[in-house]
């Protein structure tokens, strides 16, 4: 560990690599969304061939997720981190330029990889930064991811605004991508485990799994959360209170800031109030923030009732990853893979589960569900103590 006066250069350029990572990750994945609608129109998709295809995207990141840490155990997680950024930023290309549909699912399948390996990794990579300080500084990277998936959205709509064909903006983007990379693969941590630690993760997982349920059931919870405000914010504002197509489509903005702004001061946060605290009073700031939005059917009180959700949700999983990296060690691989796939798997679990339920009782009942997780999140709030 070490102190505030000693962080040597190396973990802060460290640091300033990893953030980095974390920004292009948000970038590239902003970037690609942002000109989904393009790229439909390019192939004449019908709205389930789309679905189809991005079911590619989906396959790929869960693959990945799950192979991401326990490769990192061997060749080290930088090794990964820049391999995974690598296939994200080159089969961005790829979509773009995709001519056919078997063609764009393959891209979008390497992009999932891509995007899957990275976001395990990363963090990975942002946990070993943390382990060599004395305080929090893991909602500083996801604060960055947030700021990249912002800038991403903004610059890749006025380019859209400007008509600018998706190959010309995506080759743009990847070149700019890994001209950072080679710049941030110089810094990364080289965190491989010695045969000495492996065998403490066995030993790890046999005591701490209590602790990885908890764990694995906030970040579900926290991400499912996310999914459905990503998917189903602007359909609530619109279809149920009415509000015309751009002030809906600010309630998700607004979201994305607040959520920005909640991660930029979460470490000092947890710094002075612990984790299990901070998780709590986050859940319970995002379940009063959705509930005013449920409850009062008036567009500016459900737009500041979402700034509140976002700033809820901003810090329960990064807090989650500071965890596991306190717990695992520098054997963080397996377990992250574990615990991310639970959280990947509750965000493209929970938009469709919500729809469900909007058709059988209405979509303001059914946001109620994504209340009820803020609860059960906060209840699990104790695997994050620092051990």
């Amino acid at each position: 560990m070490l102190s505030r006066s000693g962080v040597g250069r190396r973990f802060l350029l460290a640091r300033i690599a990893v953030s980095v990572m974390f920004f292009l990750n948000g970038f590239l994945g902003a970037t690609f969304s942002v000109r989904l609608p393009a790229i439909q129109t390019k192939l004449s998709l019908q709205p389930g061939l789309l679905g189809l295809a991005l079911l590619g995207c989906t396959v790929g990141g869960l693959l990945a997720m799950n192979v991401a840490g326990r490769l990192s155990g061997r060749v080290g997680s930088a090794f990964i981190t820049v391999l995974a950024t690598l296939i994200m930023g080159c089969s961005l290309p790829l979509i773009a330029y995709a001519p056919m549909l078997p063609l764009l699912v393959l891209a979008l399948f390497l992009f999932g990889i891509g995007n899957g390996a990275m976001d395990v990794t990363m963090n990975m990579q942002g946990a070993a930064v943390e382990r060599a300080y004395e305080w929090p500084i893991m909602n500083s990277f996801h604060a960055c991811f947030s700021v990249g998936s912002l800038v991403g959205a903004t610059f890749g709509s006025l380019l859209a605004a400007m008509r600018l064909s998706p190959e010309l903006h995506f080759c743009m983007i990847a070149i700019c991508a890994l001209l950072n990379l080679a710049w941030c693969s110089r810094f990364l941590v080289p965190e491989k485990p010695t045969q000495q630690e492996r065998p403490a993760r066995k030993g790890f997982s046999l005591r701490g799994s209590r602790t990885i349920i908890l764990l694995g059931t906030i970040a579900f919870c926290s991400l499912l959360s996310i999914g459905a405000i990503y998917d189903w914010s602007a359909v609530y504002l619109s279809g149920t209170l009415h509000a015309d197509a751009g002030l809906a489509a600010s309630g998700f903005t607004i979201f994305l800031v607040c959520q920005t702004l909640g991660r930029s001061v979460g470490d000092k946060l947890a710094t002075r109030f612990g984790a299990p605290v901070l998780v709590r009073i986050s859940c319970a700031l995002a379940a009063i923030g959705l509930l005013m939005a449920l409850l009062f059917p008036w567009v500016p009180v459900a737009l500041v009732g979402l700034g509140l959700v976002g700033i809820g949700l901003s810090v329960p999983f990064p807090l989650v990853v500071s965890a596991v990296g306190r717990l695992a060690g520098a054997n963080t691989g397996a377990l992250l893979s574990a615990i991310s796939t639970w959280g990947y798997f509750g965000m493209i679990a929970g938009p469709p589960v919500i729809g469900f339920l909007a058709d059988w009782a209405g979509l303001r009942v059914a946001l109620v569900l994504v209340v009820c997780l803020y609860t059960l999140a906060a209840l699990c709030a104790s695997g994050t103590e620092k051990r």
